[in-house]
């Protein structure tokens, strides 16, 4: 969300934003919101002058009466009857302005980074560097649920009796390399000084609201029914939820946090959940990791953050690269974001393992977290968020880019400690 104050003074910057992001439909949201604004800024003089004035005349009414002013006094008292009656027009429409302005700048989009390239959609979106070579084999490489079912590790038949489409069981070694990626993703965070956190994995609907936009709440979050809870989408979600209405003092900075939860999301629009992999499902497990800091290191920390997933991927030999997504791509809360993309040998081609996120001020700005400063001043602190890994669909690029052609897998070094020392499944 940004800031009223520059909405007000930039109205035609923040129109050109919009047509940026080729969300011209928000347009004329730019002038109701200003024109909102200066009805509600009025009212508020309004009704501050209308509470000083009833207060000296309820003030004069006693001295009336002990002058024996009866006529005066009476005048007086329904000159406060009339302040009182507008007053409680204004108590009920004040707060209606204030809800529809917040509803509205919650609508638009956040200032994009001038470095993000425009583009309508994802097909726009901007490779920025390989790291490793993109590897085929010369045998032929499964789907990769015919490569975890043949090493018993897969189960859907029965996960969609129990639950539907987009869910599985993950059984025997395919289920302990699932959880000997998630340890080694949490311990190589931890190395480059990431405090370790499990987080709540349901939120209250001000925190939803606070660090997504409505489009993204509609097609991702499970509503508990009955409840003022929601399931995570991703631990991004209640870690940043949680500064939530804080004041955090400038030497803290930066909160650098890395979380593990598992993560819920319908898949809304997403033409269908596959019946026969793990690429796309209701039901995945994560280890993500967020900064909180001032603003002019986010840039910094933005980058450090995507470098991150790609030297994970490449300590266990998977090739990857970066793709910058264009300004058609950005959810609305973005300032800029890359994807990191995992090469795939049965498809010949690079896919999504992982999101990183600079959201500038926006989701600080919706939760209320602010930060004082050495020298008193506060402000809104900046929020940044990325994937370290996220199994079963890393495991996807793992499982293929380490597969031998007679259907074993090699494990990385790297990860053989969590994996009882095995250097090999099969």
């Amino acid at each position: 969300m940004i800031d009223i104050k520059f909405l007000r003074e930039n109205p035609d910057v923040v129109k050109e934003n919009i047509k940026k992001k080729f969300q011209d439909s928000k347009l004329p949201l730019v002038d109701e919101v200003i024109g909102l604004d200066a009805e509600y800024r009025k009212a508020l003089q309004r009704k501050e002058s209308l509470q000083a004035d009833k207060n000296k005349v309820s003030k004069e009414i006693g001295g009336f009466m002990a002058k024996g002013m009866k006529d005066e006094a009476e005048a007086a008292k329904a000159k406060v009857k009339e302040y009182s009656e507008e007053l409680a027009q204004l108590d009920k429409s004040v707060p209606e302005m204030a809800e529809r302005i917040k509803t509205i700048m919650m609508t638009i989009p956040n200032i994009i980074d001038p470095t993000v390239p425009i583009g309508k959609d994802d097909s726009e979106n901007v490779e920025i560097q390989r790291y490793g070579e993109p590897v085929v084999p010369e045998f032929e490489v499964p789907y990769h649920a015919e490569i975890m079912e043949k090493l018993n590790g897969l189960d859907l038949d029965s996960a969609r009796k129990v639950a539907g489409n987009g869910f599985y069981y993950l059984m025997g070694d395919i289920a302990r390399l699932h959880s000997a990626v998630i340890s080694y993703a949490r311990d190589f965070m931890i190395d480059r000084g990431f405090t370790y956190c499990i987080p709540p994995f349901m939120i209250r609907s001000n925190v939803v609201t606070g660090v997504m936009s409505f489009a993204e709440m509609d097609a991702m979050m499970y509503k508990i029914e009955g409840e003022d809870l929601y399931l995570i989408g991703t631990s991004e979600h209640s870690m940043i939820g949680k500064f939530i209405d804080t004041m955090v003092d400038e030497a803290s900075l930066p909160q650098t946090l890395t979380s593990y939860s598992p993560c819920f999301r319908k898949e809304k629009g997403a033409h269908g959940i596959e019946e026969r992999g793990v690429y796309r499902i209701h039901q995945f497990e994560k280890q993500e990791m967020i900064v909180v800091c001032k603003p002019e290191e986010s840039p910094e920390w933005f980058t450090k953050l995507w470098q991150n997933t790609v030297d994970l991927f490449r300590s266990m030999d998977i090739p990857v690269r970066t793709i910058e997504c264009c300004s058609g791509d950005l959810a609305d809360l973005k300032v800029k974001s890359f994807d990191v993309e995992a090469w795939s040998p049965r498809q010949k081609k690079y896919f999504e393992v992982g999101s990183c996120s600079n959201l500038g001020d926006a989701q600080a700005r919706r939760l209320g977290i602010r930060v004082k400063g050495a020298d008193g001043k506060k402000y809104f602190a900046h929020t940044l968020n990325n994937t370290v890994v996220a199994p079963p669909r890393m495991l996807i690029a793992f499982l293929e880019n380490n597969l031998n052609e007679d259907g074993s897998v090699n494990i990385p070094e790297v990860l053989r400690p969590y994996m009882g020392g095995k250097s090999k499944i099969g």
